[in-house]
């Protein structure tokens, strides 16, 4: 079973992510951020990842830190939870509509931290979630998982739907890309021979 369980202590936050690539996509979440709990939820039930994450962040601020650390410890545990690579099919990618918001994601486990998000958001707060979080999230576990990620709203008129489509678009994306790919066993999926 690939698994990982990683702890992030700072004087801002503490989290903790539990994670399993091989699951049921069965989620136990508490961030104190409902609406990241609610995008996670989409990445864990999409991509069929066993998921829990608690964490304890300085919110009486704002929920910068925490969705930021979230993204970070998360891509930590990713990264842990996929070993060596060895005999993935590295590549992974997922069109998810939700009514009129359509959302493309294209994910590559490829050893490098790379994101381009291309997110035209038609409102600043879903709520109380500055939209403007959900880049911070991504630049955070792209940057520790060490993934390629691109993330691309092509259409959507309300916010809600729009990051509800990139969300559903990662999990789905990532499951195909940790999928093992019974053609390449034993193999790393790269011409270097490591990823």
């Amino acid at each position: 079973m690939r698994t990982a369980e990683i702890s992030r202590n700072t004087n801002e936050t503490q989290v903790r992510v539990r994670l399993n690539l091989d699951g049921k996509g069965e989620a136990k979440l508490a961030t104190g951020v409902p609406f990241l709990d609610h995008m996670l939820d989409q990445v864990a039930r999409h991509g069929m990842i066993d998921l829990e994450v608690e964490a304890k962040g300085d919110l009486h601020i704002d929920a910068h830190h925490t969705v930021e650390d979230v993204g970070i410890t998360l891509g930590q545990a990713l990264a842990k939870a996929m070993g060596d690579k060895m005999g993935i099919r590295r590549y992974g990618h997922a069109y998810v509509p939700l009514d009129e918001a359509l959302s493309r994601v294209v994910v590559d486990f490829s050893g490098r931290p790379g994101l381009e998000f291309h997110v035209p958001f038609t409102r600043a707060m879903i709520g109380e979630f500055d939209v403007d979080l959900t880049h911070e999230f991504f630049q955070g576990l792209v940057n520790h998982a060490l993934i390629t990620l691109h993330i691309d709203n092509l259409r959507g008129k309300n916010a809600h739907h729009q990051c509800e489509t990139v969300f559903k678009a990662f999990g789905r994306a990532l499951r195909m890309a940790a999928e093992p790919d019974p053609r390449a066993a034993g193999a790393v999926p790269s011409t270097k021979g490591t990823l």
